[in-house]
């Protein structure tokens, strides 16, 4: 259902009052003027890291107001088209050991690739910087690089990545890209990954099959790595992620070419590859996605949020167990092309727009 918009009070405090079908929620805008946000981290002090794509860390006061100074010390960043710099999240022992994880477009033999890295941040600049992983092979394409960090329990860090325009590359094990990444927190590779020992495997990959993922959090109760990735034409998933599994791109999807429409692969379903737990046709363009935990949104409670850049809406999905029995979109048309969505340690919900002067923005409930 979407969202009706019930008080414009934008003009007096940018806090527009809106009604969902389970509660009112006002929005109000933190900040503006970030060129094309992808991603916030919240430090522990009250200052936020926003990675811009362009390839500037940024901080965020407590007070919400913009560094004027980007992080200084992150290694070269590629810009080009979709590429630059993407999801930065903290360690979840972050508290002891200060480590922050960003992915960005990094340079390298035959064009760039997603890479990822950690460093201690010191004052204004990143020091002890680890460069961790960085795909292989590299290519000039400027499409598809996922992007997407997130932690499991045991401190397993997964990093996302697309099939960078080339869809024949998501099914080969000998290469890194249209799969999921899994590593220990220090870049070793888990000696239990899937493809670890197995001939001309890549050790590093955990699923093949994906096209292009931008949105991966953990379920707060079982603790297993969701995401979404986006279609060709339509077909955008939802899906659980599991060791060793195959997602199917090209082979199986619900998407259609661009353009002419006709199929991709061989089938929209088929056994011995993953079924998505949800669908997107026509295509949403999904970035970003949280599950909300905490007592700030009761209603919502385990529900999942999920961000889209072309049907400019943030989508509510309620979650059952491993299924997904309803759908809300929410602000649709009213903030733009939103890029990353995260629960904030005050248990609100934080969005960025992308846009060349993208904002940050924050939900909160509005009574019942």
């Amino acid at each position: 259902m979407t969202l009706a918009l019930l008080s414009p009070a934008a003009a007096q405090n940018s806090s527009p009052l809106l009604r969902t079908d389970k509660l009112s929620v006002k929005v109000l805008t933190l900040t503006h003027g970030l060129a094309h946000p992808w991603s916030v981290a919240f430090l522990p002090d009250g200052r936020m890291l926003v990675s811009e794509r362009e390839g500037r860390l940024r901080v965020l006061g407590a007070d919400f107001k913009l560094h004027p100074r980007p992080i200084e010390g992150l290694p070269e960043i590629v810009a080009r088209g979709q590429g630059g710099l993407f999801d930065v999240v903290l360690h979840p022992d972050h508290a002891r050991n200060g480590w922050i994880y960003w992915a960005y477009n990094a340079p390298g033999p035959g064009g760039w690739g997603t890479a990822l890295a950690r460093g201690q941040l010191q004052g204004q600049r990143m020091t002890n910087v680890q460069v961790l992983f960085s795909m292989v092979p590299k290519t000039r394409s400027s499409h598809h690089f996922g992007g997407r960090i997130v932690f499991d329990r045991q401190g397993m860090v997964y990093l996302t990545l697309g099939d960078r325009g080339d869809m024949e590359r998501a099914q080969r094990l000998d290469d890194h890209a249209g799969s999921v990444i899994r590593l220990h927190d220090d870049g070793r590779v888990p000696a239990d990954n899937p493809y670890v020992g197995r001939a001309g495997a890549r050790p590093e990959k955990w699923t093949l099959g994906n096209r292009n993922i931008q949105g991966a959090a953990q379920h707060p109760v079982t603790g297993d790595i969701w995401s979404h990735e986006h279609g060709p034409q339509g077909g955008d998933e939802v899906n659980l992620m599991r060791s060793g599994r195959n997602y199917g791109w090209p082979l199986v999807t619900q998407g259609v070419n661009y353009g002419i429409g006709t199929p991709i692969g061989e089938a929209k379903n088929k056994p011995g590859y993953e079924a998505p737990l949800h669908v997107w046709t026509p295509s949403i363009a999904p970035s970003g996605m949280a599950f909300v935990t905490g007592d700030r949104f009761p209603q919502w409670r385990g529900h999942l949020l999920v961000g889209a850049l072309r049907g400019q809406v943030l989508v509510r999905l309620d979650v059952q167990n491993e299924k997904i029995v309803g759908e809300e979109r929410l602000l649709e048309g009213l903030i733009g092309r939103i890029r990353d969505v995260r629960l904030g340690p005050d248990g609100l919900i934080y969005l960025l727009t992308d846009e060349a002067q993208g904002a940050l923005l924050r939900i909160e409930p509005a009574g019942p």
